[in-house]
């Protein structure tokens, strides 16, 4: 599979030692990829935010303030132009956000009115420097890149997308987990809906794991089902932290699958400004599996020098994700 623009971009500065945390199927008679994901079929992306609206709806439509309430809204999207002679047949191409239009209802009523009813939700969280637009690139990125058939949401918290902006971008992630565990709430506990699946990365993770943490004392036992792979891509977690949220959640903690990478040098950097402590992103993998979750060692799976992104620009851990969403039932 060719490597999309962005994804070459971040290669290409990482090559060039840009140490900064950071954030080919077959065609039919029509054109369209027998494999493809419902997202390129239908280019809207759900979104719930806890970022400040600017710009009145324009781009960048969202920008790093805290909002004193969260906004779901509709996201609109161009998917990459695949024809024969396009940048995207290159490997150049990439998708777009053309459109964001905030709804007075909420997550719920926007599954109900997208197609497929009753089939599987995929959540993305992202991590630390991102803006709005750049975190809604990167879930329909990840959503399209393991052929997710189902509908899509993208949960993006305040971040100042800058490299000196951690403090702040932490506290914002962890601000946000009353409302994380209210669109949670809002998926799982309705009829109707399918399993619900989470992909988190980085310090998206900690957000992440509060939330199921909040969730699983709330309803105990009961939502469990409904959610089905739970990835921490990259978790920029403290382990002991980690471990004492692990023992909180249930048979929650079950459904968790780390991706892992010993060089990851953002997660590198991100420990010594924790004063030294291990990110569970960078842990030995024999370490973490004996909290009892499933690791993925994607040490050998990266070709620049951060490798914090494999999730999304990395073929091989893509499937380990789609593999992960396809066992979640069993």
């Amino acid at each position: 599979m060719m490597m999309s623009r962005r994804g070459l971009l971040r290669g290409l500065a990482s090559s060039a030692g840009a140490l900064a945390l950071g954030g080919c199927a077959s065609l039919g008679a029509t054109g369209a990829r027998y494999d493809a994901s419902s997202l390129s079929v239908e280019p809207t992306l759900i979104v719930a935010t806890t970022r400040k609206r600017v710009n009145s709806g324009r781009k960048p439509w969202f920008g790093p303030e805290r909002a004193s309430s969260m906004t779901v809204a509709r996201a609109k999207l161009v998917p990459p132009d695949e024809s024969r002679f396009s940048l995207a047949a290159a490997g150049l191409g990439d998708w777009r956000l053309d459109q964001v239009e905030p709804v007075s209802g909420g997550v719920i009523d926007l599954l109900a009115q997208g197609s497929g009813s009753g089939s599987d939700v995929l959540i993305y969280v992202h991590g630390f420097k991102q803006t709005f637009e750049t975190a809604a690139l990167d879930a329909a990125h990840l959503s399209d890149g393991i052929r997710f058939r189902g509908q899509t949401i993208v949960f993006s918290w305040p971040s100042k997308a800058g490299l000196f902006d951690y403090a702040y971008d932490r506290d914002s992630a962890m601000w946000s987990r009353d409302d994380f565990e209210r669109v949670l709430q809002s998926v799982v506990t309705p009829p109707g809906i399918g399993r619900v699946h989470i992909v988190a990365h980085s310090m998206g993770t900690m957000l992440t794991l509060e939330s199921l943490r909040q969730l699983h004392d709330r309803y105990g036992d009961t939502v469990d089902g409904r959610i089905g792979a739970v990835v921490f891509a990259a978790p920029d977690i403290d382990m002991d932290v980690f471990s004492s949220a692990i023992t909180r959640i249930g048979p929650l903690a079950r459904k968790i699958t780390v991706i892992t990478a010993t060089n990851d040098r953002a997660l590198a950097l991100s420990g010594q400004l924790a004063g030294g402590m291990t990110r569970v992103g960078a842990a030995e993998k024999a370490v973490i599996e004996k909290l009892g979750v499933r690791v993925i060692d994607a040490s050998d799976s990266g070709w620049g020098i951060i490798n914090h992104d494999l999730f999304l620009s990395n073929a091989d851990v893509r499937r380990v994700i789609r593999r992960q969403i396809d066992t979640s039932a069993a």
